[in-house]
């Protein structure tokens, strides 16, 4: 049997996923907000503001941000004098963030290329783990888990905010009315880039439900796993514990 993940509704080989993801984002990167402005009707902003402050970050505490490319994550947590550690997989969204960081003149974070399936980093190194819209994008969700877990303390928090299934009635109608059918218009208007909105809308469709993502969640080892869904679920913050 062909091993095979799925890249928005099509089913393709793992280092074919990989390597399309990277695309997508090389494409997008300079549009970054752009993105999330259309995918989000504008919210992402506060939803990250809420994330952040669910992560609690702590002056002292060492934070890796992964898929964190172009800062937005880790803007915020530096304010609250933790020491972050921007990852990202895709060179492209990590310039994004370093011209960014220049721009609004904040020092002192540290921006490397990384793999979420294969951590360059120690055990036991950080004090919080976080992912903001990134997890739907790797290729071996469980593997990327297991490795937030393996370079995580004791006491350790892992924290993620992805988009879901809001299970409010009606909503989720318009929703996907708007997000099929409009997102990818808007891409292609406003960046001149539809197949790539349209892989990102369609990812979201294939990622796990809340109460699925959850159990992959414990399964990596974390406990005190939670949920806590926004817009009934569209987004949601989901947190573990290493013990």
């Amino acid at each position: 049997m062909t091993n095979t993940v799925s890249f928005g509704y099509e089913e393709v080989a793992p280092e074919e996923k990989t390597r399309r993801v990277g695309d997508v984002f090389a494409s997008v990167a300079s549009r970054y907000d752009l993105m999330n402005d259309a995918m989000s009707g504008g919210m992402h902003r506060l939803w990250k503001d809420r994330f952040v402050r669910r992560v609690k970050p702590q002056p002292g505490e060492q934070i890796l941000d992964m898929a964190g490319g172009t800062g937005d994550i880790a803007f915020r947590m530096a304010a609250r004098g933790a020491s972050i550690t921007v990852a990202d997989i895709n060179p492209a969204m990590l310039e994004v963030g370093m011209g960014r960081a220049q721009q609004r003149g904040i020092d002192g974070l540290v921006w490397t290329e990384a793999n979420a399936e294969v951590l360059q980093f120690p055990d036991r190194f950080f004090d919080a783990y976080t992912i903001a819209f990134g997890i739907r994008n790797v290729t071996d969700i469980p593997k990327a888990l297991r490795e937030a877990h393996r370079v995580l303390r004791r006491g350790g928090r892992f924290f993620c905010l992805e988009f879901s299934t809001t299970q409010w009635p009606g909503f989720a109608e318009v929703y996907d009315a708007y997000s099929h059918k409009l997102v990818p218009k808007l891409g292609k208007l406003l960046a001149d880039d539809e197949d790539s909105y349209r892989y990102l809308i369609e990812s979201i469709r294939r990622f796990p439900d809340m109460p699925t993502f959850e159990r992959m969640i414990g399964d990596a080892g974390f406990v005190r796993t939670k949920v806590e869904p926004l817009l009934g679920g569209l987004v949601a913050i989901h947190s573990g514990w290493k013990i």
